[in-house]
């Protein structure tokens, strides 16, 4: 973690959609990229459902439907999957609820739940400042204040340290409440208090931390849960303990349990004071706990001033969420106005990144050309651009040391809150979630809409991949994945929409593998499929081998993205190439990567990237892009360089949040084209038949000449796939002139179930015109979970 004076934090200065009016006592959850927030008062107790989508920056009103919910506040509030329970909170002054409410966020559909009560003893009273905290299929309600008046103009309140389990039914409805027995000393009563459930990753039973609260005053101490042997403990801690407080937040990222803000006592401090707020002060004071070593780091301290504004002001009553690992903040209260005694609210969003972002995965391509790449990765949460950087074998000559080539850097923060943030992004790709109402592309024309769906889809059954590039210098072939899109219509899936949010349709790669190419004597046929939609960007491409090789005719030609296509059980990918040691005409790596120097190709705001060219190195310098934090050199400054055709490329990436750079992804290669050469079959189809499967695609859209005949691959067990997964070995089932072909139920009988991501039959089609053999297009027939032989 960064050192207190280097903390990033970003307030978010621009977004859209009916922003909710600021508030404190509210409750809030994330459900991937979205901030659901509910309830909550100033001058009155707010009853709407407020979502912000971290993505677009849109904040939105769902349209619920149901046993809505009456507002409250200081209620209980989590999520487990798309499902949100409420227990509890304060309706109205001096009146409070202990009823359970559910939200399937997936429909916007609340449904007042009622859980069987306790074998023995009562169910929990009506509460609010009680800790309400979820792990598996169990809720566990800690403490509270209740009135003991039954006139709720007359609160008489009473401090709560009861403890109940609540299990839930899988995906809807619960079971019922119960009063488990626990052995030692229970915390004290108290009410605005947090707990959290934390357990380590490798060993080790759950346990719920609570941390402070308020008793007539407010508390510092940490007490721990075993949740399977139902033990209380006080643990010992190291470091400096925040200060005593109330209404503070606790959120858990990794093995750390974060805490900010509250109400902390003034301890005779020379603040100003009225006498209704001189015990205590709203505070901005940060810390953590590791929960692995039980040690306290004071991040931000509660003398600390702060007189640039540069993070969230003192506040309390607020609500944190934690999405990836990074923070947000959202309104609260600051204090109270002296002049009118009543209390402020503030009305900004805050977001802190707590480390660096982990690598992304493997740069994969989408399509080649003599002189440039369209290449992709993985999609990181919640990173605010992407560095991608290359380096080859040929030389290149450095940049002049001059001043006026050397990198400026002008410590420009890439804001992605910020609607221009575009602007200082060299080469960047519209984003693939924007605004609603408006449509956009995503990786090669596929349409996105501005609703995100929490239901997830049903898979399709077939993959598709394109292009393999093939040389026929030494009769090898040779093939590489590549990553690929599919542009046309397709149903969203693991993503999903939440109606009335956006509607996102991306379609979401799945992992290919890099190998080089087989070939046999065998005949095939054609078929029909629909490619299989997903939700975020991405697919991961594996480790770069070699794979074993039959005897055929092959050659490099330009590697072309896939066309769109209507095909069900089949998913689509462009298979991203490696170099073949056997192939002479490859340019062959004579050092290894590392020992290249690395250029930047630019810092890119989404995860695609369009690569003609990139940026010299100044003499003697190692790297033109400070790693330690996430400024942008200043590239108007540095001399550029072209692409070459028929030359290899390495390339990494990494992400990039507030905290700085973080580590590079494994290194991919690519290939630039050599002109001439076919592109690869497009628009491939898979519809089962009496025989077999049906297998058709249709010509490549640049045929480069006349098409000679076409090959179709099918990668099939053999002992040395057994060994080494990620090395695919093919079978050539069809070579002729048509576009389509049969595979026999007893050449499947001999398939390869690839499970590098969802189980699939993998088949390869390539063109070949007078030239040779151009790149193929790789297709993943999805098999089901199981490992039955295909057709089953």
């Amino acid at each position: 973690m960064a050192a207190p004076s280097l903390l990033n934090w970003r307030r978010v200065s621009s977004f859209t959609g009916p922003v909710p009016r600021a508030r404190h006592g509210h409750r809030a959850v994330a459900i991937r990229e979205l901030m659901i927030i509910f309830g909550g008062g100033n001058e009155g107790i707010a009853d709407e459902l407020h979502v912000y989508n971290t993505v677009t920056n849109q904040w939105f009103l769902p349209a619920v439907r149901g046993d809505i919910p009456p507002g409250c506040a200081a209620h209980g509030f989590v999520c487990d999957g798309t499902r949100i329970l409420v227990f509890g909170g304060m309706v109205e002054y001096g009146r409070y609820s202990n009823e359970l409410y559910e939200l399937q966020a997936s429909r916007w559909l609340w449904k007042k739940v009622k859980p069987h009560a306790p074998s023995s003893g009562l169910p929990p009273c009506p509460r609010l400042g009680h800790s309400f905290s979820l792990y598996g299929n169990k809720c566990y309600l800690f403490g509270g204040l209740a009135n003991e008046s039954e006139d709720s103009n007359n609160n008489v309140p009473r401090y709560l340290n009861d403890f109940y389990e609540l299990e839930l039914q899988h995906g809807s409805g619960v079971v019922g409440w119960s009063i488990p027995v626990t052995k030692g000393t229970v915390p004290s009563p108290r009410e605005s208090h947090t707990a959290v459930i934390y357990c380590k990753k490798d060993s080790g039973s759950p346990k719920m931390y609570v941390f402070g609260g308020m008793c007539g005053a407010r508390l510092d101490d940490l007490w721990q849960l075993d949740l399977e042997t139902m033990s209380w403990s006080k643990p010992e801690t190291k470091g400096t303990v925040p200060l005593p407080r109330s209404l503070h937040t606790a959120n858990v990222i990794g093995n750390k349990m974060y805490i900010f803000g509250g109400w902390v006592p003034q301890k005779g401090e020379n603040i100003e004071a009225s006498p209704h707020d001189c015990e205590w002060k709203c505070t901005s004071s940060f810390s953590y706990l590791n929960l692995d070593t039980a040690e306290w780091t004071t991040l931000v301290s509660d003398s600390q001033e702060d007189k640039k504004n540069s993070r969230p002001r003192p506040r309390a009553g607020h609500c944190a969420v934690a999405i990836g690992t990074r923070l947000y903040f959202w309104s609260g209260r600051d204090g109270y106005k002296k002049a009118l005694n009543s209390q402020v609210c503030c009305k900004d969003l805050w977001y802190l990144d707590t480390e660096k972002p982990p690598a992304p995965s493997q740069v994969q391509l989408i399509k080649a050309t003599t002189n440039s790449f369209h290449v992709k990765w993985d999609e990181v949460p919640t990173v605010e651009g992407y560095l991608l950087q290359l380096n080859t074998d040929l030389p290149y000559q450095a940049a002049s040391s001059d001043s006026s080539a050397a990198p400026n850097m002008q410590g420009v923060r890439m804001d992605p809150h910020r609607q221009d943030s575009n602007s200082i992004i060299p080469n960047s790709i519209s984003d693939t979630m924007n605004s609603a109402k408006t449509e956009h592309t995503v990786m090669k024309g596929t349409p996105v809409k501005n609703k995100p769906d929490l239901k997830s889809s049903t898979d399709s059954n077939a993959v598709l991949h394109s292009p393999l590039a093939t040389n026929a210098s030494n009769h090898n072939s040779c093939m590489m994945d590549m990553l690929r899109k599919n542009e046309g219509p397709h149903t969203s899936a693991n993503l999903g929409v939440l109606s009335s949010c956006l509607d996102l349709r991306t379609v979401i790669p799945e992992t290919s593998v890099s190998s080089t190419v087989c070939s046999a004597q065998t005949m095939v046929t054609q078929q029909t499929i629909k490619t299989e939609s997903s939700s975020t960007n991405g697919a991961v491409v594996k480790d770069e081998t070699s794979l074993t090789t039959f005897n055929t005719k092959s050659e490099v030609d330009e590697i072309c993205a896939l066309p769109a296509t209507k095909i069900s059980r089949v998913e689509t990918h462009t298979a991203a190439m490696p170099f073949s040691k056997e192939t002479p005409s490859t340019p062959v790596a004579t050092t290894k990567a590392g020992e290249r120097q690395w250029c930047d190709v630019g810092i890119f705001k989404n995860n695609t990237a369009l690569v003609s060219q990139f940026y010299l190195l100044p003499k003697g310098k190692q790297s033109i892009s400070k790693i330690g934090n996430a400024d942008v050199p200043d590239y108007s400054l540095l001399k550029k360089q072209d692409l070459v055709p028929g030359t290899g490329y390495r390339f990494r990436v990494a992400a990039i949040n507030g905290c700085g750079i973080g580590p590079f992804s494994k290194i991919s290669e690519f290939k630039t084209c050599i002109p001439g050469f076919p592109g690869a079959p497009s628009a491939v189809r898979i519809s089962k038949n009496v025989e077999g499967i049906h297998l058709s695609w249709e010509p490549p859209t640049s045929p480069s000449g006349n098409i000679l005949e076409y090959s179709a691959y099918l990668a099939i067990r053999t002992a040395q796939i057994q060994d080494n997964p990620s090395q695919l070995v093919f079978m050539r089932i069809y070579c002729g002139l048509k576009t389509s072909c049969i595979v026999t139920t007893g050449q499947l009988a001999n398939a390869h179930i690839d499970y590098t991501s969802r189980p699939a039959i993998v088949f390869r089609i390539s063109a070949k015109n007078e030239k040779g053999y151009g790149p193929a297009t790789q297709v993943r027939w999805l098999q089901g979970n199981n490992k039955k032989a295909p057709l089953n």
